[in-house]
């Protein structure tokens, strides 16, 4: 499956804009930390594009969040590394572990996308043009501020050799890339 097929699939399957945003939000932070780390960015993006595919059916039952989603793309050509790293990504409410880089920076590229969008907000212009990586991390400290966002998730950077602030730097420029898409 290519990135095209996925964002096809995306909006058959989610009619939520705020999660399409952060879908294509997660597939540009993604493929940004896949070429950081040298791995396979195609791979990446398409594992953020499409790890949320389910959240509107399971919203109201998180244990089963990622699962519906591997369950419709094992019906697909996506790798399988993609369907496992998905799955991850709910490793708590699955009872499941974090194995390899993908699961990893899926979680941690997912949530910091969030962080870096309420950062957004708080800007008088509410554009991501104005936010500074350094204000990304600073929001993340603030008990009130990132009250929804675990920020534990973030923090698994760290495990793939990436400082937080390095992350941060990398999500803001990845998702300014797509701005005009995510609206911001």
């Amino acid at each position: 499956m290519d990135f095209a097929a996925g964002k096809e699939l995306l909006k058959s399957r989610v009619s939520d804009e705020r999660i399409i945003k952060h879908s294509l939000a997660s597939a540009a932070v993604l493929g940004a930390l896949a070429r950081k780390l040298g791995k396979d960015a195609d791979t990446w993006a398409l594992a953020g594009l499409l790890h949320d595919l389910d959240y509107e059916q399971t919203a109201e039952d998180m244990a089963r969040h990622g699962l519906l989603t591997a369950e419709i793309l094992a019906q697909t050509d996506a790798p399988p590394e993609i369907l496992e790293a998905i799955k991850a990504h709910n490793a708590e409410n699955l009872g499941l572990e974090r194995k390899s880089d993908l699961d990893i920076a899926l979680t941690a590229g997912e949530t910091i996308t969030g962080l870096v969008v309420a950062t957004t907000l708080v800007y008088p212009d509410k554009k991501l043009a104005s936010v500074k990586p350094k204000s990304v991390t600073k929001r993340m400290k603030e008990k009130a501020f990132a009250a929804s966002v675990n920020r534990e998730h973030i923090r698994l950077c760290e495990q793939l050799g990436i400082p937080l602030p390095e992350f941060s730097a990398l999500a803001v420029e990845a998702m300014r890339e797509i701005s005009d898409e995510l609206g911001l």
